[in-house]
């Protein structure tokens, strides 16, 4: 079943546009990559599906109804929770009141609560107190991926989260991810890291300049496809 659609979807900032034409689509259980260099547009797809960018209603579509022109606290509501770049934790609050502030805008049942999150993360249960500034990066990032788990979603979308992490975290965070899955999440993320997008990934989306200029199974593509989509240019 697929779970989300968009349909030639642009977005501006003000008279400047940063999407043209966008048509991607995710099922049910899958994990999509969203690759491409700085100001590819992947950010600015994360706003659009969120609702902090606003674009015609049928532009975008959940679990086959136009959210499109909807606010993000109501994209929310239907099951949608961003972990956004940079983390964005509130620093006056600790590590267990930055997770709880997650199922404010959601009630519903799912796998997902404090002691869950905990165990996914055993750190920050030892660190619930603290405040979320007093953490590592790599921490802050679980806190953000763990606030994110608490309204329960039926998708998770990431955006850039192993940005500035050292390669160890990295791969705790990737092997959460796995987890979250299993527990019947599905999963878009925003990498500008090729080939962590490739292992954590199911299919794979390639933006440049706005547009989608790759997609397809890790599996069927080459790395020059990929090096051309993501850079642009053609073979010499």
């Amino acid at each position: 079943m697929t779970l989300l659609k968009t349909h030639a979807l642009t977005a501006y900032y003000g008279d400047f546009q940063a999407l043209y034409g966008i048509s991607v689509h995710l099922d049910e259980g899958e994990t999509v990559s969203i690759v491409g260099a700085n100001g590819a547009g992947k950010s600015t797809l994360m706003a659009a599906l969120t609702g902090q960018l606003k674009s015609a209603a049928d532009m975008i579509e959940f679990d086959d109804k136009p959210i499109g022109g909807l606010r993000p606290a109501e994209i929310l509501s239907r099951g949608i929770a961003l972990v956004p770049e940079g983390r964005q934790l509130f620093p006056s609050l600790s590590v267990e009141e930055n997770l709880q502030v997650g199922n404010y805008g959601r009630k519903t049942r799912g796998p997902w609560n404090l002691t869950r999150v905990y165990s996914l993360f055993p750190i920050l249960k030892e660190r619930k107190n603290q405040a979320s500034t007093s953490l590592s990066g790599g921490q802050q990032q679980m806190v953000a991926v763990g606030r994110a788990l608490m309204s329960n979603p039926r998708l998770l979308l990431c955006d850039e989260i192993s940005l500035g992490l050292a390669p160890s975290v990295i791969k705790d965070i990737y092997k959460a991810m796995a987890e979250i899955r299993s527990e019947g999440a599905s999963v878009v993320v925003v990498e500008q890291n090729i080939g962590q997008a490739l292992a954590a990934s199911d299919r794979l989306y390639c933006l440049l300049e706005g547009r989608v200029t790759l997609t397809g199974r890790p599996d069927d593509l080459t790395r020059e496809q990929i090096r051309l989509a993501y850079f642009g240019g053609s073979n010499p």
